[in-house]
């Protein structure tokens, strides 16, 4: 199986199945057995056709405006793809790619289209269509290949040109981002193990224990297996730092898989106190558990259970609970290109989840305590509304400001943007509970 191939059985899949892209190609590249550099570029083709879709079909349409069949279009585009974005790949070469694997996959009859369509795409690249409605919602929605809907609540939301900017943020690449477990290593050491193994990185502004990665497979980084780092997003990990547990605190982590923030808090915690790590689904809490073994966390407790429903014994025992709830994902479209085209409807019914489990977990926090809500999505609805109707139904709870780095809370809450914090788009909010 060549990369090529790959990219295009993954993309069918997602299409048919609404299929996670990244589980599905690292399955494929497993299955294919590709070498480095065709998992590369099946990665490459895959995740760039998902992110220009319908930019993708607006120059297929133009120059065939005729009806394609879903497997023939999307070996069209990522024909297309290879010509329009990547300068490394000779056009002649995309062309014939495409043509030779539109006859591997049973397409023969349709490769004179493929030759002809592709070569007017390559002969016209540099003299293509503009795309109609510069200005509105149309305009951005086409261009960056996000759904009219979301383009539109966006301008609502923010203005045009915030959303222009956070559209085009969410097609570009997100860098991997490696927090360190300062239990075992000093960041000094860890960056010095970077340089010997001849890997770049960069040290962001927030938080102190992240290291960002450009490219690289996680399990062959240095210091993996010995437990020297996590993966997690500067944005969520910033979340625990604003949560600000201490050394021998109780802490809930109330929808924890697949675990960062637990990690997160039990190594601030300096593994002493216990944190109580709870999720819904058993497989991702097998993975939970596995990574605070690799981490040498001892002092998380992981057990299976639905948030929306509290055990008595719980009430009230807890310094700090953290609520980082089912959401439309919305602000990690970097990660996961296919979340922008889940439907307005099914999103409509998430905040009345996120507002049970937030009331739920609510009694836990003891007199004093802290409670934390998080969601990595950017709607407000499933933000700060949230949050209002959550503090207008609980007089006990008032937000509680905080200020981290450069950037300061509003009412006890903060939104993390990708194109201005360089994060995942992460809202966070901080309550805390009256004193008895």
């Amino acid at each position: 199986m060549t990369g090529r191939e790959a990219a295009l059985a993954a993309l069918e899949r997602c299409r048919r199945e609404n299929a996670w892209a990244g589980a599905v190609l690292d399955g494929m590249i497993r299955e294919g057995a590709l070498s480095q550099k065709e998992a590369a570029l099946a990665s490459q083709l895959c995740l760039g056709v998902m992110q220009n879709s319908l930019l993708l079909d607006f120059y297929l349409q133009h120059f065939y405006p005729g009806k394609l069949q879903p497997k023939l279009a999307e070996l069209l585009r990522l024909g297309a793809y290879q010509i329009l974005f990547m300068d490394k790949i000779p056009d002649r070469a995309a062309v014939s790619e495409s043509v030779a694997l539109s006859r591997r996959i049973g397409l023969s009859r349709a490769s004179g289209l493929v030759n002809a369509l592709l070569r007017r795409i390559s002969e016209n690249k540099d003299q293509l269509p503009p795309i109609p409605g510069e200005g509105t919602a149309a305009y951005l929605s086409t261009r960056y290949s996000h759904p009219l809907w979301l383009a539109q609540r966006l301008i609502d939301q923010k203005g045009y040109d915030f959303a222009q900017s956070y559209l085009a943020c969410c097609n570009m690449q997100s860098p991997l981002e490696l927090q360190l477990n300062t239990l075992r290593c000093r960041k000094e050491d860890y960056m010095r193990a970077l340089d010997r193994a001849g890997i770049s990185y960069e040290l962001p502004p927030f938080p102190s224990s992240c290291v960002t990665i450009r490219g690289g497979r996680v399990n062959e980084l240095p210091g993996y297996e010995e437990g020297l780092f996590y993966i997690q997003d500067r944005a969520a990990a910033m979340a625990v730092e604003i949560a600000a547990p201490t050394r021998g605190m109780q802490v809930l982590d109330a929808c924890a898989a697949p675990g960062g923030k637990s990690f997160a808090a039990a190594i601030r915690m300096k593994n002493e106190g216990t944190v109580l790590s709870r999720d819904i689904h058993p497989n991702k809490l097998k993975r939970l558990v596995s990574g605070a073994e690799r981490l040498g966390l001892t002092c998380i407790e992981a057990q299976p259970a639905d948030a929306r429903h509290i055990d008595p014994a719980l009430q009230e025992r807890f310094d700090l609970v953290m609520a980082d709830v089912p959401c439309s994902g919305l602000g990690v479209i970097r990660k996961r290109p296919e979340i922008r085209w889940k439907s307005e409807e099914d999103l409509a019914r998430l905040p009345e989840l996120q507002r049970e489990i937030l009331t739920a977990v609510s009694a836990c926090v003891k007199p004093g305590g802290t409670l934390l809500y998080s969601t990595c999505t950017i709607l407000p609805e499933e933000n700060e509304e949230v949050i209002r109707a959550f503090l207008s139904d609980h007089p006990a709870f008032a937000p509680l400001d905080f200020s981290v780095g450069n950037f300061r809370s509003q009412d006890g809450m903060y939104t993390f943007w990708p194109q201005i914090d360089g994060t995942d788009g992460f809202f966070v909010a901080k309550m805390k509970r009256a004193e008895a």
